[in-house]
Order: structure tokens, then sequence, then C-alpha cells
């Protein structure tokens, strides 16, 4: 037993054991909340897209690392000034944005992630069932409309472009907002959760060269907000009343109400199920 204790003893002697000053805490605990912060912006943002496109040029440059390219690690180290500048100008926007959070926030929620009472609104079934009557009125009489359901991306820029309403969710109101000839018909409603929050917003259109030419402007609006975020959108055409609605890059046309009904409760469980796997995280931020 006295040989183990000495065993043990001359281990623990070798070891070296660097000195933990309160500083190097401090700068722990900094780096940490900035990289959590640094992960949820880009979660929420289109920034999250556009970093995939980086990391395969990362990866491209570590593969003519390793195979010796001197060509193209020339060039590389030639554009790597020009290539930051880049960065900078293509996530303008998100950086923007994302300073402008910043700045919104009290000084114990920038420095206690932890501590935020924010969380990501999902609609519920009185929702789905107002949307649904809506959506068959409208398609009754042929009333253009476009219905913006945001999920775990957040909208902000585009609620910006319209007008804020911030009103419960209700067939009747749905209705008459995009009844022609009245303020607010022009443009897309933003749902956030089960409250309308802006109408007459303005969407990207779908730069896709693929669509149809028989689809116009809402639809190609449609598709544009869900290739940049994953926001789940409903189209009613105006010239033949049918039904569409477009989720991640994917546009389907034609859709009858139980099948629209169908696909609002896959959603709603996808994004139910994304909130209770958050829970289990120790971190919770808001972006």
């Amino acid at each position: 037993m006295s040989l183990l204790f000495q065993e043990i003893s001359n281990f623990f002697t070798g070891l070296y054991l660097p000195k933990i000053y309160l500083s190097d805490a401090v700068e722990i605990l900094i780096l940490t909340v900035l990289i959590y912060y640094f992960m949820e912006w880009v979660q929420r943002t289109r920034a999250y897209t556009l970093l995939k496109g980086f990391l395969v040029v990362i990866l491209f440059i570590v593969f003519a690392w390793i195979f010796r390219l001197t060509t193209i690690l020339w060039l590389v180290s030639r554009l790597a000034s020009i290539a930051m500048l880049s960065l900078v100008i293509i996530f303008q926007p998100e950086l923007r944005k994302a300073l402008d959070s910043l700045g919104r926030r009290s000084l114990t929620s920038v420095f206690l992630p932890f501590d935020s009472g924010r969380e990501v609104l999902r609609y519920s079934d009185t929702v789905i069932n107002e949307i649904i009557r809506a959506v068959n009125e409208m398609s009754e009489v042929r009333t253009g409309a476009l219905i913006v359901i945001e999920q775990n991306i957040f909208l902000t820029e585009y609620i910006n472009t319209g007008i804020e309403l911030d009103s419960l969710v209700s067939s009747q109101l749905l209705v008459n907002i995009f009844e022609h000839n009245t303020p607010l018909h022009d443009g897309a409603v933003i749902m956030r959760g089960d409250r309308i929050v802006a109408a007459t917003c303005y969407l990207p259109l779908s730069d896709n060269v693929t669509i149809s030419k028989k689809y116009g402007t809402r639809h190609r609006a449609a598709l544009g907000i869900s290739e940049e975020s994953d926001a789940f959108t409903i189209v009613v055409s105006e010239e033949t009343g049918r039904v569409s609605y477009s989720y991640m890059g994917h546009l389907e046309t034609g859709v009858t109400p139980s099948e629209l009904r169908e696909q609002l409760h896959l959603v709603q469980k996808d994004t139910m199920r994304e909130r209770e796997e958050k829970k289990f995280r120790i971190w919770k931020g808001q972006a």
C-alpha cells in the first residue's frame, strides 16, 4: 500500500499544473460569452448559410496545403487581405443588426445570457384553425394573400419594412388585411407565435430561374424568404385562388386545406421538439 501511495505522490510531483489567476478566469468568461453570442447569432440569421460557404473555402485551402498545391497557396496568400475585407462587406447587414441588438440589451442580459427570459414563440392549434379559415375564405373569392410564419430565424429586418400591428391572429383580421383597396393589403403579413407582428412587409424575391413564369411576385417572394430563413409561408393566388406554401426553399402549389393543415402541424411539431431539446441546455441567450 505504501508503494502505491509513493507512486501516486511521484506522479503528481512530476505533473506540471499551471497557475490560474483571476485575470485568466475573467478572460475565459469573456471569451465564452463572445463565442456563445457569435454561435447564437450565426444560428438565427442568414449568416449561417454564408458561413457554410466560407467553411467550404477553408477546407479547400487546407486541402491545397496538405497536397502542397503551391500555385493555389500563393494566390490565397495574395488574396487574404482582400478576402477579409470582402467578409466584412458580405456580413455588413448581419453585423450591423448584431451590434444594434447588443446595444439594446441591459448589462445583465449581456453578461448573463443564461438569465434571458426570451423564448422562441410557437403558434398554437387555434392559430392553425384561424389561418385555415382565413385562407379558405380568401381562396373562394380570389383575394391575394401572403402570410409568413416566423420560426427559429428572426425576421426582424423584414418586419421593420412593414407596419407594426402586434395583434392576436384571427381569420377576420387576416381577411380584412388582404381585402382589396385597404391600406394594409399590399405586401406580406408576418406572424410570430400567436400574434400578427406586422403587415405590408417586403420580402426578398427568389432568383431561382427554374420557377415557372406563371407564378407571380407573391410566389417568388414566398420562395425567396424560405431560401433565406426557416419561415413557413402561405400564398393565395389572386388570379386563380389556388393555395400554395413554401418551406426550406421548396414551393408546393395547389394544396388542399387538409394538406395545408397537415403541413402546419408538422412544422409545429418540429419546432416544438426543438424547444423541448433546448430546455436541456445550460446556457440560454437572446439573439
